[in-house]
């Protein structure tokens, strides 16, 4: 194991860093009030996407008990002056959390807004000291189909490990954020235990889940759904209402959870999903063609 020195993370965690009396002991700043309402618990921790257990939305939560988070480790490599294999306890020691409140954009329209507990992505990858050649992050999950039974499913067509990544700059942009918690508590299982990356900006498929491997290249990374279908999802992948999937509209979403009786809750879909704080990133590019 290699341990992150006194520039980094000076202290330490205890062993069971992730167990449910952790997030209690360690605390975090609190978001302000949200303008949106929040997502019922229950709801964001039962109806998602993680084909790694299974492709129905269900799925996550009733498989995901299989997986074991502990002991947990994240190999750092490529253009960074500190590559390594670290044991989450030693990423998460001196960290401070905090909670931030953020809307949840899927690509196949539908939305949540979830109290993710966390730290800044910058913060993290500064602590391997990368290189002045490195222009994108990689990330990749977990693979480990006795676990994961979606892994291991023949009718498939994705190709395991999922891999995802960003540009450095957006990985440096301060609503990008190394999450390990959720609704006060420690991430579950299905909702990517116990690391995962959130963009709130970008559309669901971004923030890559139960991450064990983060790369820093000069190249721009594949991507597990830009390589399964490049026509449909870009490496980009910003949350943009006046560019459709070629078979859905992008224009509206309905905000979970919703019902024939609450209209669906139909509601407009915002242009970076409302984070339009990020939009100097993307200054002077096509966005059509840079989807």
């Amino acid at each position: 194991m290699h341990v992150i020195g006194a520039a980094g993370l000076a202290s330490s965690v205890p062993l069971a860093a992730l167990q449910a009396g952790w997030m209690d002991s360690k605390g975090f700043t609190s978001a302000p009030p949200s303008e949106d309402a929040v997502t019922p618990r229950g709801y964001a921790t039962s109806f998602n996407n993680f084909y790694e257990f299974g492709t129905d939305k269900n799925d996550p939560a009733e498989l995901g008990s299989r997986l074991t988070t502990e002991p947990w480790n994240v190999e750092v490599a490529g253009l960074v002056g500190k590559p390594g294999t670290y044991d989450i306890e030693d990423l998460l020691a001196g960290v401070d959390l905090e909670e931030r409140i953020y809307r949840l954009r899927c690509v196949e329209a539908w939305s949540m807004v979830i109290p993710w507990i966390g730290f800044p992505l910058k913060t993290l990858l500064e602590r391997f000291n990368p290189l002045g050649s490195a222009k994108y992050v990689a990330f990749t999950t977990l693979y480990r189909p006795e676990e994961m039974p979606g892994q291991r499913s023949y009718f498939s067509s994705i190709k395991y490990p999922y891999v995802e990544g960003l540009r450095l700059d957006e990985a440096y942009h301060p609503l990008a954020i190394m999450a390990v918690g959720m609704y006060g508590q420690v991430l579950p299982n299905q909702n990517g235990a116990p690391l995962r990356l959130v963009v709130p900006w970008k559309y669901g498929f971004k923030s890559i889940k139960s991450i064990v491997r983060i790369e820093l290249t000069e190249t721009r990374p594949r991507t597990t759904w830009n390589l399964t279908a490049s026509n449909e999802y870009g490496f980009y992948a910003n949350v943009n209402p006046t560019v459709h999937h070629p078979r859905w509209s992008q224009g509206s979403e309905r905000r979970l959870p919703s019902s024939l009786f609450n209209g669906n809750r139909k509601i407009s879909t915002r242009m970076y999903n409302g984070y339009e704080e990020v939009a100097g990133l993307y200054a002077g590019m096509n966005l059509r063609l840079n989807y």
